[in-house]
């Protein structure tokens, strides 16, 4: 049995010469997965209806991007020229996650190999991000949940390097889904929303200091809130070699992060959808590489499901 991993890199977002956002990461990573035979099944990411995006994001918002006409400051705030290209590759990177979600429910563990796009408010895009899949997938599984007749509630355990701070303002007033922030406190972006639980990291914080603040934050988090189902923004941002993370976190200390979240979900029974989040590494291969292993560790932590339920 594979485990699930969703792309979108062939929706190609045309950037301009010299553009800072590292496109190519996603085909880069989608190659290494492939190239690494660890018993993962890739699946071209399901286009996100209107239906699913008015879930988190206002009407007249969804409209505007489909039809490229949002006004000219809220297009530079997103950071990406409008293109049709980029809406299809919006409207994908989120129904990667929503189908990651469902998959996840079924197998305990499915991967995104974007997503992330944690900077997207209600009414606007910011910082490379144009829909907020994580708030959009959470209401959607909650919609799937009660057309089963049970309630479902969500955490969204964000490990990128930059506060999620669109996912924060979406979802402030929902009690049933719970929002954990670990972040770099004087990193982008500078004016921070309210997760229900925010740690802001010093500059340079080392991977001793990054892992203890994690596990405090995880016992707090199970401590308030049960989810019966986890969002991973697992950035690759957190690294020492990254060009606009500002911590120092090595591969090692990266994978710990990584599995420490993964044994929460296997110690708690709770199914857990994984996705890329930031990453801009002075060399693109570190990115690249960070990811690879988050997504390995991911194969490995379903392999250990199966073998599991199969030995039950």
């Amino acid at each position: 049995m594979l485990m699930h991993a969703y792309y979108a890199d062939h929706f190609v977002l045309p950037l301009p010469e010299g553009h800072r956002f590292p496109m190519q990461k996603y085909r880069m990573l989608r190659d290494a997965v492939t190239a690494s035979n660890a018993g993962i099944a890739l699946r071209e990411a399901p286009r996100a209806s209107d239906a699913d995006l008015l879930l988190a994001h206002t009407d007249e918002y969804v409209q505007k991007v489909s039809a490229g006409t949002l006004e000219p400051a809220r297009q530079r705030e997103i950071g990406f020229p409008w293109s049709e290209a980029m809406v299809e590759r919006s409207r994908r990177s989120a129904g990667a996650t929503i189908a990651a979600c469902r998959q996840a429910m079924r197998d305990g563990i499915a991967v995104n190999l974007a997503g992330g796009t944690h900077h997207a408010y209600a009414d606007k895009g910011g910082g490379f991000c144009v829909f907020n899949d994580s708030a959009i997938a959470a209401r959607r599984l909650q919609q799937d949940a009660d057309a089963e007749g049970r309630q479902l509630r969500v955490a969204v355990i964000d490990l990128d390097v930059h506060q999620g701070n669109g996912t924060a303002s979406i979802l402030r007033d929902d009690a049933t889904v719970f929002t954990l922030s670990l972040h770099g406190e004087r990193n982008y972006p500078f004016r921070k929303e309210a997760s229900d639980l925010d740690v802001g990291l010093p500059d340079g914080c080392s991977d001793a200091q990054y892992l203890d603040a994690l596990q405090g934050a995880l016992d707090l988090m199970l401590g308030r809130f049960v989810p019966g189902l986890l969002i991973y923004l697992a950035g690759a941002d957190p690294h020492e070699g990254d060009g606009l993370g500002r911590l120092r976190l090595t591969m090692d200390g990266l994978a710990e992060r990584d599995q420490m979240v993964f044994d929460v979900a296997c110690t708690h029974g709770i199914p857990i959808a994984v996705t890329m989040a930031g990453g801009y590494g002075s060399e693109i291969a570190h990115t690249v590489a960070v990811h690879e292993q988050t997504v390995l560790l991911a194969a490995r932590m379903h392999a250990r499901l199966h073998a599991a339920r199969t030995a039950a």
